[in-house]
């Protein structure tokens, strides 16, 4: 049986805060570069340096490199899975903006506490919760349509929408996987290393097949892959696996309802995307719904729901 999960504390929500800026930004600087290295590629890549971080990191931490004789059928499934995940990230960004991308893909809270609802027993969420995360879906949503006022709606767009929600998918459906089986057992150090090889390879290859290896290499694009390899594919995923190993999955993930709020912001300052009165709509029931969801009213006793 695993350890009990702790509830969230001023050191999970201070670095759910901080990881919630980071991957808020991610999407508008990859946009910001897409021109000269496809985002596919920019995964691929950074990959190589969180691969080279989290080996020095291993080696310090004296962290066994030994991945086969792990749960290595659980970690090729999440390695995949992740692998999916940025392919749909990678190709709806072509299509798509940043804030709409980072709305869609900040659905994978709802998916994770879908499965855990199943798969975890002592993550079932009360009633209360369910409406905290309701209350959020709605105001990603009006967020999300409050855009259209201002445009108008091509295919692309709806395309590349779509790709984000399904990216929002098989985000949420890794944290089920991660917490359901053996994987949360040993470091995360191991698991992010699952992760970062198979998509440095699986994006490499389809980035291969469908032309995207040309890159011009200018000092923004120098930068910004550096920037990504360091605090999203080395410290971000270190973090968030830690943090998953520590504290109740259910509850991490639906504080993440604030990357959107953040994503957004950077999407205004750094590409310029326009800033609506539905998104401050939206954005308020966001945290109101995250609040709902943490509020001690709103617990569940995981002895109510006994282990079978």
């Amino acid at each position: 049986m695993s350890a009990r999960k702790k509830e969230l504390d001023l050191l999970a929500i201070s670095l759910m805060l901080l990881l919630c800026t980071l991957w808020g930004g991610q999407q508008s600087v990859v946009k910001l570069i897409a021109a000269d290295m496809s985002p596919v590629l920019q995964t691929s890549a950074r990959s190589v340096i969180g691969i080279a971080l989290l080996s020095l990191f291993m080696w310090q931490q004296k962290i066994s490199f030994a991945l086969h004789r792990g749960p290595w059928r659980a970690g090729l499934l999440v390695g995949l899975m992740f692998t999916i995940e940025f392919w749909f990230i990678g190709e709806g960004l072509r299509l798509t903006s940043a804030s709409h991308m980072v709305v869609f893909l900040y659905t994978a809270p709802i998916f994770t506490a879908l499965g855990l609802h199943f798969f975890v027993p002592e993550e079932r969420l009360s009633a209360m919760q369910w409406g905290g995360i309701s209350v959020c879906f709605v105001g990603i949503t009006i967020a999300f349509i409050g855009g259209f006022f201002n445009q108008k709606i091509e295919t692309d767009i709806l395309l590349g929408d779509f790709l984000s929600l399904l990216a929002g998918l098989a985000w949420g459906l890794t944290t089920v996987v991660l917490r359901a089986t053996r994987l949360n057992e040993i470091p995360a150090a191991q698991t992010t290393m699952y992760q970062l090889i198979t998509a440095c390879i699986g994006l490499f290859i389809a980035a291969m097949f469908m032309g995207q290896l040309h890159v011009n290499w200018t000092p923004a694009v120098i930068t910004a892959v550096v920037a990504q390899g360091f605090l999203i594919s080395f410290f971000a995923l270190l973090v968030w696996f830690w943090l998953l190993k520590h504290y109740k999955a259910s509850k991490l993930a639906t504080f993440s309802f604030f990357t959107p709020i953040t994503g957004f912001m950077f999407g205004v300052w750094l590409l310029n995307e326009p800033l609506h009165t539905y998104f401050i709509f939206g954005a308020a029931l966001v945290i109101l719904g995250v609040y709902i969801v943490n509020h001690p009213r709103a617990q569940v006793k995981s002895e109510t729901y006994p282990c079978a």
